[in-house]
């Protein structure tokens, strides 16, 4: 689902996405504000949320107001994904991002959403973040879509994906992937 809005300032935005293993440290991660300036200052927000959440069981989606920052995140096997914005962001936009990106994740891995095939497939996870959010703007949520434009862009640039999973076949997983979330 892409969000349209008249101006910069009414449009829902996200100030990072991060992906962490289960014990804390990076898998991929994009920040699209200027509240972390350094990337020290990256590394110890990981850090203290990951602290703040790992004891938590956040199959689900969960949601933590942090240092004026709502956070919202889910753990899949052994990948935790936290989607952050302001504190007077929507909750259920910065959820929809997290849901978005889940899905997207576990169809384009197939469903094996863990660490070692994560790293395996890194380009396809970036080319999914950079489809989803630019420059902290929300462009589209809907993980069929997501992926879809991942296989385009990466059967262009002569990827694996296209190999392997036909776009045909990769929007009817995504199909049959979201009519079991539904039901």
């Amino acid at each position: 689902m892409a969000y349209l809005f008249s101006s910069p300032e009414s449009c829902p935005s996200v100030k990072n996405i991060l992906l962490l293993d289960s014990e804390g440290k990076r898998v991929a991660v994009k920040y699209y504000s200027d509240d972390w300036p350094t990337n020290s200052a990256k590394l110890a927000f990981e850090k203290y949320i990951f602290s703040k959440t790992s004891k938590t069981n956040a199959r689900g989606e969960e949601i933590l107001l942090l240092e004026n920052n709502i956070i919202v995140y889910k753990f899949a096997q052994d990948l935790h994904f936290f989607v952050t914005g302001g504190d007077n962001e929507n909750e259920l936009i910065l959820a929809s991002v997290l849901q978005g990106l889940v899905e997207a994740v576990s169809l384009l891995l197939r469903n094996n959403v863990d660490k070692r095939e994560a790293l395996e497939n890194l380009d396809l996870i970036f080319l999914c973040l950079d489809e989803m959010v630019d420059q902290g703007m929300i462009l589209e949520t809907d993980p069929s879509v997501i992926v879809g434009k991942v296989a385009v862009h990466d059967a262009e640039t002569g990827g694996q994906l296209m190999s392997e999973q036909t776009l045909t076949q990769a929007l009817a997983t995504a199909r049959d992937h979201l009519a079991r979330n539904l039901f």
